[in-house]
């Protein structure tokens, strides 16, 4: 396993895969290269497995066994960091692996524009990081961190699952806790590091009603809480928090979401014409417009308000795909095929 692992970071793969009744197959530049042409037996892919166990300082495959799935990291010292989904298929064992490199990448080197990295700069409320699996939020997010660490000083706490980036203490105090680990869950550990003199928390992903509510309080009474959701656009992902409650709670959720949330930050990963990949944003920051549309229920205003507020530092998905295209650095058939109204998008091309 740990020749596989090795390798992966040498060809700069983002995604292992160890899938019975396929070769162990890499993830580069978005497409799935086969290794070689030996077919994984379902006893080949167990003993990978149980060497990814192994090197996670030899957990339990309890969970596994007992519910299907489960979550882990490992590393290698002086390669990179592993994050590991497991899962039953078919009755054997499959698993699909992310490479986590050690050190943080640097926002430009990422392609992450000013205006997302500006959020570090907030001191209190909700910040959502949303988009697809796989889109980046792991790597925005430890970008914003990042920065907080290296401009203030606060306490940070982190709860992921599993955690991908380490951060090292700066000019800010890092405690990153894992979930299954250091906390049985995001809610529990959420309404543990309220008692533990938080200035920011990163909530790894915001999964249900309760972890919601409570992340919710949390913004309200004074903290930075920066999480994510696997929503593409800053309405849909409103709308998602909202339809989360009771049609009788909605109402009081939708005036405590227009005070609390900042930002909004939806990503995609997209093509390029040299074969890599390169992030495109929709940045949403609330101004008194939006508050106003959110406390009404008025969310689908909301496109039109992002689109006509770069000034503010706001960018809608479609012109960060246009502004991809006129740099050259994906093509015009990719520009209209990500566009979130590819009609809208055509028109404008023309």
């Amino acid at each position: 396993m740990l020749k596989f692992l090795t390798d992966a970071v040498e060809k700069n793969a983002s995604d292992i895969f160890i899938i019975p009744g396929l070769p162990l197959s890499y993830k580069i530049n978005g497409k799935i290269i086969p290794v070689d042409d030996n077919k994984l037996m379902p006893a080949d892919s167990e003993a990978l497995i149980t060497a990814l166990y192994e090197l996670s300082n030899h957990r339990s495959m309890d969970k596994l066994h007992t519910y299907g799935d489960d979550d882990l990291s490992c590393s290698i010292k002086g390669v990179a960091r592993f994050r590991v989904s497991i899962m039953k298929q078919r009755g054997s064992l499959a698993a699909v692996i992310r490479v986590v490199h050690f050190e943080i990448p640097r926002p430009e080197d990422m392609n992450i524009p000013p205006e997302v990295i500006r959020t570090a700069n907030l001191k209190k409320g909700l910040v959502l990081v949303t988009g697809a699996a796989g889109s980046g939020k792991s790597t925005t997010l430890a970008c914003i961190i990042d920065e907080i660490n290296r401009t203030r000083n606060s306490h940070i706490i982190t709860l992921e699952d599993p955690i991908e980036y380490l951060h090292r203490h700066n000019r800010s105090v890092v405690t990153q806790r894992e979930i299954g680990l250091d906390t049985d869950s995001y809610v529990n550990g959420l309404v543990a590091s309220l008692r533990q003199a938080p200035d920011v928390i990163l909530l790894g992903e915001m999964r249900d009603f309760d972890t919601i509510k409570t992340a919710m309080t949390a913004a309200e009474t004074g903290h930075l809480v920066i999480s994510t959701l696997h929503t593409i656009g800053s309405a849909n992902s409103i709308d998602r928090i909202i339809d989360v409650f009771p049609p009788d709670g909605q109402q009081q959720i939708r005036v405590q979401l227009a005070m609390v949330l900042q930002a909004v930050i939806s990503q995609q990963l997209v093509p390029t014409v040299t074969g890599g990949m390169v992030p495109a944003f929709e940045i949403m920051f609330l101004n008194d417009a939006i508050r106003t549309m959110v406390r009404e229920g008025k969310i689908h205003q909301i496109d039109n308000v992002i689109a006509t507020s770069m000034a503010e530092g706001m960018i809608s998905m479609n012109n960060s795909l246009l502004r991809l295209m006129r740099e050259g650095k994906i093509s015009r058939d990719t520009c209209i095929s990500y566009s979130s109204d590819p009609e809208q998008m055509q028109m404008r091309l023309m």
